[in-house]
């Protein structure tokens, strides 16, 4: 038997309600009620107002800023409707925290996206959707569904209204190539790559262009922006070989420590990113950043989760 969507249900937690809201008017569906507080101690405490029993649930939360308090409410809210006897339950995370520590890179370290992972899995998790995991691999460490979407499709109708031919798309780093590849075959532009040595944690130094830039556009292409550190040091290398502009994309805009004011003081003319993660009234204030919406794509892709429809066109 067809599920219907009255048997569709979305819950949100408070990572992010903004997002929950316009994927909810997407889907012509309320949110549904619960009640996520926090205790005098700082213990978060969850009800769900609704009845969930045998309904196919849909629980939105990005696990960003404060990472630890977003991803154990997602993780008690799960558990509370696996206690209430929902049919199946998919995490919607369109930020996936930890994703950057994805394999041990120094002696006695862990690897905390396994272990995420690992968490949402045991605690009742059936499939999870999330976007432009840092490394694709991740999937891997999932024993359930996951489907990682692409903001491709957002990014690239953006660049196609706002830029003309003369573009050239810019990986920041090797690790990036593939991606930036993918938009600049899409968009029949030019490919360069900035070489970059990495000094410690959260610090860049960008040495080298490939590629000519000379005269041009130039957007440079990542999955997420967190103190700016690369995106400034990519920029500055990029002005010095004469690029004409240079704008900025990324999918996540993590945005710590100091990134805003580098944004405001580097040779970036805009930065591009999405609603996968709220910006703060201080961010939001940068004239040099612009914000699209993801949520029709994943409104979407939780509309053919729900049916059993392919999803396999959304992965552009």
């Amino acid at each position: 038997m067809v599920n219907k969507m009255n048997d569709l249900v979305i819950f949100s937690g408070n990572s992010n309600p903004a997002l929950s809201r316009r994927i909810c008017n997407y889907l012509q569906k309320p949110i549904g009620g619960a009640k996520v507080t926090t205790f005098s101690d700082g213990e978060i405490r969850i009800e769900i107002d609704e009845n969930v029993r045998s309904k196919d649930v849909f629980v939105i939360q990005s696990t960003c800023t404060p990472v630890n308090d977003n991803l154990v409410e997602l993780l008690l809210m799960i558990d509370a409707f696996k206690r209430s006897s929902a049919s199946r339950i998919t995490a919607v995370i369109p930020y996936y925290g930890y994703a950057r520590q994805d394999k041990k890179v120094a002696p006695r370290v862990p690897i905390s996206a396994k272990l995420v992972a690992d968490l949402l899995t045991a605690a009742g998790a059936n499939r999870i959707i999330t976007l432009d995991l840092h490394a694709g691999q991740i999937q891997g460490f999932f024993n359930i569904p996951v489907d990682n979407l692409f903001a491709a499709p957002v990014l690239l109708e953006y660049i196609k209204n706002n830029f003309d031919d003369n573009v050239v798309i810019v990986s920041p780093d090797a690790g990036g190539v593939e991606r930036a590849r993918a938009f600049a075959k899409r968009l029949n532009a030019s490919l360069a790559i900035i070489d970059k040595r990495r000094e410690a944690p959260n610090v860049a130094k960008a040495m080298a262009v490939i590629g000519d830039v000379s005269g041009k556009k130039v957007i440079i292409l990542d999955d997420m922006t967190d103190t700016a550190g690369t995106l400034i040091e990519a920029a500055a290398a990029i002005a010095e070989k004469g690029a004409k502009e240079v704008h900025a994309c990324c999918t996540h805009p993590v945005l710590s420590g100091p990134a805003v004011q580098r944004i405001r003081d580097s040779e970036l003319k805009s930065l591009v990113v999405t609603d996968t993660i709220p910006l703060n009234h201080k961010t939001a204030e940068c004239e040099k950043i612009k914000v699209l919406s993801i949520a029709n794509l994943i409104g979407e892709a939780i509309i053919r989760s729900h049916s059993g429809n392919s999803l396999t066109s959304l992965f552009v």
